[in-house]
Formats: structure tokens, C-alpha cells, sequence
């Protein structure tokens, strides 16, 4: 049964060795970050599944490792565990992994890569089946709103963003499952919305959980729509 969950976006600059210089403008959204992390250790899950998107369907069940090497920065990040096994994990992934090894979960850890174009509906039993892997689960779900927020964001400006992305973070803010299950995969595709597929994995583990939330963090520092929310 799912226990809790951390919603956080992934962009690469979330990590400072990969910011660099402009590392200061993303404290605000670590912090928050490491704040949903701490409340999902917190509620004591037997396992953690990070969520992300992937260019394919991939899971990590004994161990995973990705890398920042794209990124120019000679940094490496592992889910919890001794073991590394399976191909480098998904960006999305990566960025989880650095999140947990940041705030220091030393938990049983699956991953699951999920395609963007994934259907709702398959989305939603992933999250069912998830959430049945053991009697507590956490899971930390990756992913970023629109990336159409201005027109320096990497999909341009475009107006529907920023409803649809207000419209997210309400649903990410108050646990509203059917919201989440009914954001629809091709406005989502078309703004560039990245995390679609994950949050509705998150709206099929909770189904019949009755979890709360609270929404820590949400802006568009660079015309993408970035979110953190604690479910508990």
C-alpha cells in the first residue's frame, strides 16, 4: 500500500555541480526538495520506487546507476544499495537518484522509467501494481510541467501553459486523484509536459489510500513549470 510520496521535477540544474554558477537560483527548489524527501523517510516505507520518464519502459529492481558525463560534469549517481545492475538509468532517473543519495535513503529502491506517450490508462495500473509490491511503499515521481512558459523556455511561450500548469499544481497540492488521472496526454505532449506519465502513476498507487498533500514549491524559474509536493 503506498504510505507516502515525493513529487519533485528533474531538471539537470537541479544539481549544483551541474548548475554551476547559476546553482544559487535553484536553492529555493532544493530545499523544498529535500523537505518532501525527509517527510517520505519519515513515514517509514519497506520500499521506495522512483518514477520517472524514460525513452522506454525500463524497471530497476537490483540496483542502477546514471550518470551526469552528458552533461560535461564527471559526476555518478546510484540508487540505494551495493549492487549496480541493468542500463545507466534514465535522466529523469539520474536526477532521482541524486535527490535520494542527497538526502541520505539508504531504503530498498526499485526505478521505473515510463514512455511520455505512455496511455492514462496503463499508467494508472502501474501505479496500482506499484503500490502492491509491498505493504509500505513510498514512491518519489519525477517530472517537470510545461516547458512553454516564456519565450526563452525550451518550447516557447505558449498561453495554455500556464493554466495547465496551475491546474497541476493544485492536483499535485490536494491529492486530487482523478485530476491527475484526467490530464489529458496530447495538451500535455504539445506544452512538453514531461511529467504527465508519472503523476498518473501516482494517481493509480493511491487509489484507496487516502493520502493528504502538500504542495512545498511551484514556479517557472526558466519557462518550465517545476512543482514539489509531499503526500502523506
Amino acid at each position: 500500500m503506498l504510505v507516502a510520496a515525493a513529487v519533485c521535477p528533474c531538471p539537470p540544474l537541479l544539481v549544483p555541480e551541474v548548475a554551476a554558477g547559476a546553482a544559487p537560483e535553484l536553492d529555493a527548489l532544493r530545499a523544498a526538495c529535500d523537505e518532501a524527501l525527509a517527510a517520505l523517510v519519515a513515514a517509514e516505507p519497506q520500499l521506495v520506487v522512483v518514477v520517472g520518464a524514460g525513452p522506454e519502459a525500463e524497471v530497476w529492481t537490483e540496483g542502477g546507476a546514471g550518470s551526469f558525463h552528458r552533461y560535461g560534469v564527471p559526476l555518478v549517481a546510484k540508487l540505494p544499495g551495493d549492487r549496480v545492475e541493468g542500463p545507466e538509468l534514465a535522466p529523469s532517473l539520474t536526477v532521482g537518484a541524486w535527490l535520494l543519495e542527497r538526502a541520505g535513503v539508504t531504503l530498498p529502491t526499485h526505478a521505473c522509467a515510463v514512455p511520455a506517450d505512455a496511455p492514462a490508462d496503463r499508467m494508472l495500473g502501474l501505479g496500482q501494481g506499484l503500490a502492491g509490491l509491498a505493504d509500505r511503499v513510498a514512491l518519489l515521481v519525477l517530472g517537470d510541467g510545461s516547458a512553454c512558459r516564456s519565450v526563452k523556455a525550451p518550447g516557447y511561450l505558449d498561453e495554455r501553459a500556464e493554466g495547465f500548469d496551475a491546474a497541476l499544481a493544485a492536483a499535485l497540492g490536494s491529492a486530487d486523484l482523478p485530476a491527475l488521472a484526467a490530464v489529458d496526454p496530447t495538451l500535455a505532449a504539445e506544452l512538453k509536459a514531461e511529467g504527465r506519465a508519472p503523476w498518473q502513476v501516482l494517481a493509480g498507487a493511491a487509489e484507496g489510500a487516502g493520502l493528504t498533500a502538500r504542495l512545498g514549491y511551484q514556479d517557472a524559474p526558466y519557462g518550465v513549470g517545476y512543482f514539489v509536493a509531499s503526500w502523506n
